[in-house]
């Protein structure tokens, strides 16, 4: 009934029984962090072979645009029909995507098909960490959490200067073609490794409920992205279509509200825990699209460094959010998660008020070190509320859970990106509006103001973790939910 069967535990390396799964679930999450960022660099040539340099923005809004208010959705779906269809069917859609993409004929074409990128990464993203969830016990969970931890680190880096390499020496389809043999492999591992128990019957799907929903949240989630980019925040276009999925979002509201199975049952959102972790995911997406936004370009525009260099800097970030993530089991089944996660946001707190202290004479390895702190940080947060989340409901509810805190990691990232960009365009109007050239003076102080941000959500994030309910069991961690539960936690 419980529709979960965990393996035996025979350790949670890539050799143990659960082993070729893990390797599916991270090469899986791979696929759909590097082609996040991947185009980046290929832009120049991608421009040049089949134009479209007006629309070329809408390479990457788009994919994130499907991706992100998918999520919820498959969540739904996966506690309905079991995690491995629901799996196989994002690889499959991503991959179909992917050759699409390989052979797209012009720049309409390929913003399309990135939308089915993009619907296929929707699924892929929250069913990797809800396999995990039913695959691992909560004393492994953190460990293999920092592995996928990694994976995004890596694929943050790797993404951009495997586009430049594919563009330049070989071609840029490629950057998609390559994803074919890839998507193979995850989905054999997967279909063939991963075995699990699902409750056979009949199920109850609110159509109703996820149609509305994903209309409102693309609305919502595109207003944000293209926001005072496409259209001025104050036209009647920007406004209208805020207010139009804000609308749509009370309606949604009350659909699920009589629904029999709702796509997100609403005493979920009523539980303290559960909002808590949201807030935190919400504000982890947020900050870490300030610091991979701004700190290669501080790195380069005023410190004079090379794009190589701007890349390791950032990746002091990527390389302490895998140790301290890899490390945060051992640490919360002694404390407990929510102490855990107060020790982590302090640490953002004080690495982003470090950030404060960088001008035009700090050091490279100064900008590094504070990022390294913030990610040591990060590993000790959202791992742990993210397995907090997953460990207080049941079974039939994981999919759900984990999909809203992967949403909002994705609304956070998409709210970052308008707030940090309208500070930075707001900075760099006033101190440099009569310059032909933005300076070196002028982008510090740009930057300075989107480090000043990030220490503000960094506050933010530690306020989220003191809402969590505290620690109540044996372990340190929340008991699951009981059948009929809508406490408030």
């Amino acid at each position: 009934m419980s529709g979960e069967r965990v393996a035996a535990s025979s350790g949670v390396g890539f050799r143990s029984e659960r082993g070729p799964v893990l390797i599916g679930v991270m090469l899986s999450t791979a696929l759909v962090a590097i082609d996040a960022t991947v185009i980046a660099t290929a832009v120049p040539s991608i421009v040049a072979s089949i134009g479209g340099f007006a629309e070329f923005p809408w390479l990457f809004s788009v994919y994130l645009l499907a991706q992100a208010v998918t999520v919820p959705v498959y969540g739904k779906l996966a506690d309905v029909f079991g995690r491995k269809p629901v799996m196989l069917f994002g690889i499959g859609l991503f991959l179909v995507g992917s050759i699409l993409c390989g052979l797209a004929w012009d720049m309409g074409a390929l913003i399309a098909f990135r939308a089915v990128q993009g619907l296929g990464a929707g699924a892929v993203q929250p069913m990797s960490m809800t396999i995990v969830g039913d695959l691992y016990s909560l004393q492994e969970r953190a460990k293999v959490q920092g592995y996928i931890a990694s994976v995004w680190g890596i694929s943050s880096v790797v993404g951009p200067t495997l586009g430049g390499v594919l563009a330049e020496y070989v071609s840029w389809r490629w950057i998609f073609l390559v994803n074919i043999p890839l998507c193979l492999i995850a989905a054999a591992m997967i279909g063939l490794r991963f075995a699990e128990d699902v409750d056979r019957r009949r199920p109850r799907i609110d159509y109703a409920g996820a149609g509305v929903l994903t209309v409102a949240l693309t609305l919502l989630v595109l207003g944000l992205l293209e926001g005072g980019q496409a259209w001025a925040w104050g036209s009647p276009q920007g406004t209208g279509i805020l207010a139009a999925g804000a609308v749509l979002l009370g309606v949604f509201v009350a659909i699920e509200r009589r629904a029999a199975d709702p796509v997100v049952p609403l005493r979920l959102l009523r539980r303290r825990l559960l909002v808590a972790t949201n807030l935190v995911s919400a504000c982890v997406g947020a900050a870490l699209l300030g610091l991979t936004s701004y700190v290669p370009t501080y790195v380069q525009e005023v410190l004079g460094t090379g794009p190589l260099v701007a890349g390791f800097a950032l990746a002091a970030l990527t390389l302490g959010w895998p140790i301290s993530a890899s490390q945060a089991g051992r640490v919360y089944l002694r404390i407990g998660i929510r102490s855990t996660a107060l020790i982590g946001a302090t640490v953002v707190v004080l690495g982003a008020a470090l950030l404060l202290l960088l001008d035009e004479s700090s050091s490279v390895y100064l900008v590094g070190g504070t990022s390294f702190v913030i990610g040591l940080g990060m590993g000790f947060t959202a791992a742990p509320t993210l397995i907090a989340a997953q460990s207080a409901v049941r079974w039939q509810e994981r999919g759900v859970v984990t999909g809203l805190n992967m949403f909002s990691r994705s609304t956070g990232s998409a709210v970052g990106i308008a707030v940090f960009g309208a500070i930075v365009n707001a900075s760099l109007g006033t101190a440099g509006a009569e310059s032909d050239r933005v300076t070196p003076e002028a982008l510090t102080a740009a930057v300075h103001q989107v480090f000043v941000g990030t220490v503000v959500l960094a506050a933010a994030m530690l306020a989220a973790v003191f809402l969590m309910p505290r620690d109540r069991s044996r372990a340190g961690t929340p008991a699951p939910a009981s059948a009929d539960e809508v406490a408030t936690g």
